[in-house]
């Protein structure tokens, strides 16, 4: 698609990591993800958690249903308008985002991949999960990382980052993390403050000469001196090390071991060099990069003490020249909607939109908390009614209406693309007129069941969707 001329992008992504030492949610997370900022709205949320509780009857429950902390993050920013676009976890791993609806047909080709490093690469205690996808036609790739801990083992904290970097969706047939044009690379990286006493540390942070530390930090020093870090940025460290506490408390460790406070929790990003990736070939940059990355604040955040680790987050403000401007798929509701009668939903689709049989449009509050969170669906070829050059009608029964009404949004579900590529403006359904039933539940009215739901893990026979 031409995109000569089209106005830059900007976009606002606010970044969490936060090793949770298998404590439960906190109950409450407004200022973590700054919910009571003045700033523009948050466009994107990005959550790596480390050490999630993963014993081996949560870890089975949370394979069959959602996790507590992923169900907590969804409660909260649902209502907002956010809905989770991607999750990938690895034991104690989880990376969680979350998108505003209006972005979501514009993101495309997301992938997730874990890399086990714990146990010579048999247990997944430490490694790294990712979630890469294309925003507005540039990739980019996030990268949650727990590496190995003690001082002592900073060359093993490198080996396995090159280890993770190397394994993640290798022979899946998508670029590597260093072939994206972005990469944010964070989490528990277990870097720790060289040479200087404990003494020294504590008195330097107790007089905010956080300073003094930055030379001897591990990260900071591996940085000047390894190759494949060299072009990987970090904020400044201007806030206290955020290991190791005592709980619900902003005191550092006095337990028998008093670990000396390190920056552990870190949040780092690096943009491919086009000018380096053409002088290897030969070539010269027609372009510079396509994406600018501005950080806005880079904190730890105090107040919360459910884990030995204070949480870290960053702001940044994305700036891309957009190579996808249009959504693939444009659909709307046609009239008035309820459940007294059927209903039509008008789609079209650009030229080389790889449609589908499997392809379907759901129904979803306008508070939905991910794509499997639908309250009807229609086939886009099942139950289409008619079908003219440059747009199609599918219909919805109005036994498949809720009658309770409300404000709803249509999605349109790619099977070839696995994901949303096309969502409509909100709308209302009015509630119905006619009184419900005594006898028959209200969700079996307003809830669809059908037997040919969308779902990811069907077998051949079964239509698959998510």
């Amino acid at each position: 698609m031409e995109t000569a001329g089209l106005p830059s992008k900007e976009l606002r992504l606010h970044l969490v990591t936060w090793n949770v030492g298998t404590a439960s949610p906190p109950p409450d997370v407004t200022s973590l993800l700054q919910l009571n900022s003045l700033e523009p709205t948050t466009d994107m949320y990005v959550i790596g958690l480390q050490e999630v509780n993963s014993r081996i009857t949560k870890f089975l429950s949370d394979l069959a249903f959602d996790d507590p902390w992923s169900i907590f993050f969804m409660t909260v920013l649902s209502p907002l308008g956010y809905v989770k676009l991607s999750s990938v976890r690895m034991q104690g791993l989880l990376l969680l985002i979350f998108v505003k609806h209006v972005h979501l047909p514009f993101i495309r080709d997301i992938h997730t991949h874990y890399t086990r490093t714990g146990l010579f690469g048999y247990w997944g205690n430490k490694g790294g999960v990712s979630v890469r996808l294309s925003l507005f036609g540039r990739t980019i790739c996030f990268m949650n990382c727990h590496l190995p801990a003690h001082i002592e083992n900073t060359e093993q904290r490198l080996d396995d980052f090159e280890k993770i970097l190397e394994m993640q969706f290798e022979g899946d047939g998508i670029p590597s993390p260093w072939d994206h044009e972005l990469l944010f690379w964070f989490g528990d990286l277990n870097f720790r403050i060289a040479d200087y006493g404990i003494h020294f540390v504590r008195e330097s942070i107790n007089n905010k000469r956080f300073s003094l530390l930055w030379e001897k930090d591990q990260l900071n020093m591996a940085k000047k001196k390894e190759e494949f870090l060299k072009e990987f940025k970090e904020g400044p460290l201007h806030f206290k090390p955020t290991y190791k506490f005592d709980l619900y408390s902003d005191v550092y460790d006095t337990s028998e071991k008093k670990r000396k406070p390190a920056w552990t929790d870190r949040i780092l990003w690096k943009l491919k060099n086009l000018s380096k990736v053409a002088s290897k070939e030969g070539e010269f940059p027609e372009e510079e990069n396509q994406i600018s990355v501005t950080l806005n604040n880079y904190i730890s955040h105090m107040s919360y003490g459910i884990s030995d680790h204070k949480p870290v987050t960053g702001t940044f403000k994305l700036e891309m020249k957009p190579l996808v401007s249009e959504p693939l798929v444009v659909l709307s509701p046609e009239g008035e909607w309820c459940a007294e009668h059927d209903v039509l939903i008008r789609y079209s689709a650009v030229p080389e939109f790889p449609s589908s049989a499997w392809d379907w449009i759901g129904l979803f509050q306008v508070t939905f908390r991910h794509v499997k969170d639908y309250v009807t669906y229609a086939w886009v070829q099942d139950d289409e009614i008619s079908s003219c050059s440059d747009s199609k009608e599918v219909y919805m029964s109005a036994s498949e209406i809720p009658k309770m009404g409300g404000e709803f949004l249509l999605c349109y579900y790619s099977n070839n693309l696995h994901s949303i590529v096309g969502i409509s403006e909100p709308f209302q359904i009015q509630s119905c007129q006619t009184p419900i039933e005594d006898n028959v539940p209200e969700e079996e009215c307003s809830w669809l069941q059908k037997h040919d739901n969308p779902k990811s893990d069907g077998d051949s026979e079964n239509r698959k969707g998510i």
